[in-house]
């Protein structure tokens, strides 16, 4: 019966929680500790250093983290591997992991393909839209100037499509090495400039990069329900990589549009409703907008006070990727009369001098007389 794996939090030592950076920080003083070039000939150390840089290529990528705090090394265990994408290779996963660990002690930038190619950068496009775009969801239509992979050469960067030869400096690995005392020190190659090929007769069209200045118009659809900062990707539509690398993400980034009726938090909708002192006194019924374009009939009870709140169930926002909606609620805002006619304005006095106040505003009254008592108990000391 195999050993059950050791925690990959366990072996970076750190936490279940820890940031990217902090898995980055503890990965980089470990591998260099367990580094094959620092221990040459110990097996334990390789060992350690293979499984040092299998803990960090899972749990450094987020949906790899994801499954693994699930599902433990389960997720990542026969089948997981080769259909999911899950799997770890010693030799490929290392190298990479190394290269973007330390790559700039030698000289190098950025991610890089199978031909050790860079891939293509991400890009950011900024899309506003209403609350009820939001709502509804909606497909867009955007450009974006970008770098596309060249059409003449097919991106080989070769003239006529002729691919790229295998640089004699360094023999496609894109870098030399060289040993300075204890340490083995990796040079970008001078000839190739870490690309690992050549292109003797380059491309009239790119010069040999491979990609062109190109702006390229996308359909984006925006699902029912985002919020303020959602995120969208969009794989492989970002710049193009260089000689056939494979191309960047673009992320679109969405902001929400102040609305002039409603406040939104979350998936609930909020709305000041100012009433007349007349319909909050005897009761009437008002029509509200909703955010769906539709209306609604609300009923204020008679003596509606100021601040009382009607919430509307199911009235307020789609909820991203289900069929539920959120609450619409609706804040009574009582409106004092103003710029009076004399007759009204008698109709107050006369209204006034009916009855005692304490049958129509208890509240008030209430509050007047705790001011008084406590005026009273104050004067008494």
């Amino acid at each position: 019966m195999a050993a059950a794996k050791k925690c990959y939090y366990e072996i970076l030592g750190v936490t279940k929680g820890a940031s990217g950076d902090d898995l980055k920080k503890s990965y980089r003083k470990l591998a260099m500790d367990f580094h094959p070039d620092r221990n040459p000939g110990n097996k334990d150390a390789e060992h350690k250093f293979k499984v040092l840089s299998e803990a960090y290529d899972i749990l450094r990528d987020e949906q790899k983290r994801a499954a693994y705090d699930r599902y433990g090394h389960a997720a990542f265990e026969q089948g997981q591997g080769a259909s999911g994408g899950f799997g770890f290779e010693f030799g490929a996963g290392f190298a990479d992991i190394f290269d973007e660990m330390f790559g700039d002690m030698v000289g190098r930038r950025g991610g890089r393909s199978g031909r050790g190619q860079a891939r293509g950068q991400d890009l950011r496009y900024n899309m506003e839209i209403s609350l009820e775009e939001a709502f509804h969801g909606k497909k867009a239509s955007i450009t974006v100037p970008s770098s596309v992979t060249c059409d003449k050469c097919k991106g080989s960067g070769g003239k006529d499509g002729a691919a790229p030869a295998t640089c004699p400096g360094c023999k496609g690995a894109g870098k030399i090495r060289g040993q300075q005392g204890f340490f083995t020190v990796e040079r970008v190659c001078a000839t190739c400039h870490g690309g690992g090929q050549v292109i003797s007769d380059p491309c009239p069209k790119c010069a040999g990069a491979g990609r062109s200045r190109k702006e390229k118009s996308l359909e984006v659809t925006i699902p029912p329900g985002v919020e303020e900062g959602t995120r969208i990707r969009l794989a492989s539509e970002g710049e193009g990589g260089l000689n056939g690398a494979p191309a960047g993400d673009l992320y679109i980034f969405l902001a929400i549009s102040p609305h002039r009726m409603f406040q939104r938090d979350g998936a609930n909708l909020f709305m000041r409703m100012p009433l007349p002192m007349t319909t909050a006194t005897l009761g009437g019924e008002v029509e509200m907008p909703v955010v769906d374009g539709s209306r609604i009939k609300v009923q204020i009870p008679k003596g509606c006070q100021n601040g009382h709140r009607f919430r509307l169930k199911g009235k307020g926002m789609s909820v991203l990727r289900s069929t539920a909606r959120g609450d619409m609620f609706l804040e009574a805002a009582v409106e004092v009369p103003v710029n009076l006619t004399d007759k009204q304005r008698k109709l107050f006095e006369e209204f006034e001098k009916d009855g005692e106040s304490t049958t129509y505003s208890p509240e008030c009254t209430s509050f007047l007389a705790k001011v008084k008592d406590f005026l009273g108990a104050a004067t008494a000391k």
